[in-house]
């Protein structure tokens, strides 16, 4: 089994869920008392949303590179990063490193494209909803992305770092979320990605008709797959 090198705490409420993912499936696909081999570098989030909000994506990009060559050096045979928003700098870490990054963006493509699907609806931060980098790599796969509008946007980045990364889940924002799936799906999308790893920890696929791209699951599960390869 290969060792799968985790750049988490953005948040740790995601890296949590992603440790489980994980896990559980390994135990599932290996059986027995396996688990996953794992090396996490968790970072603290109060230093690195400061750089999101400004903009710095060189800095965000060079703390990703460490946090991925400490991974590396402590064994790590693959990486994943456990945050959307900073797959806008994958490729710059990918090329710092000598291992494979497992990119999230990828992952989603091919699940969206499973589905028979070419146009999907995007959620997360306001970054990655504003960003090309998501859309971008996504256009690579013939795949058309549709974003909420500006309002819809502030609505849903204040439930991610309001709420969602302090562990918060209310009720409410759960339907507002719902409703907003549905309006994209009224706009064109097929499905939804949740382009946020928190947002899944909130939104289930049961919460609307919409056909739901869970990022940090299928990331997990792509994940699982590299470690199990032969």
């Amino acid at each position: 089994m290969k060792t799968l090198g985790l750049l988490g705490g953005m948040s740790w409420e995601s890296s949590a869920e992603y440790y489980r993912l994980i896990n559980t499936m390994v135990r599932e696909q290996a059986g027995g008392f396996h688990s996953a081999e794992l090396v996490l570098v968790s970072i603290d989030f109060a230093t690195f949303e400061p750089l999101l909000a400004a903009g710095r994506w060189d800095a965000v990009a060079q703390r990703l590179i460490q946090a991925a060559q400490d991974a590396v050096r402590a064994g790590a045979e693959a990486i994943l990063i456990c945050t959307n928003t900073g797959h806008k700098v994958a490729d710059e870490v990918a090329g710092a490193i000598d291992v494979p990054v497992v990119n999230v963006v990828d992952v989603v493509a091919e699940a969206v494209l499973a589905r028979g699907f070419d146009t999907v609806g995007l959620l997360g931060t306001r970054f990655t909803m504003t960003e090309s980098f998501f859309p971008d790599r996504l256009s690579r796969y013939g795949i058309r992305t549709i974003v909420p509008s500006p309002d819809e946007q502030v609505d849903v980045n204040r439930v991610i770092f309001d709420e969602l990364v302090l562990g918060v889940f209310r009720d409410d924002s759960r339907s507002a979320l719902a409703s907003l799936t549905q309006a994209l799906a009224a706009r064109g999308a097929q499905g939804v990605v949740l382009g946020c790893t928190e947002l899944e920890l909130l939104l289930r696929a049961h919460d609307t008709e919409v056909p739901l791209f869970p990022t940090a699951r299928l990331h997990a599960a792509a994940a699982v797959q590299v470690a199990l390869a032969p």
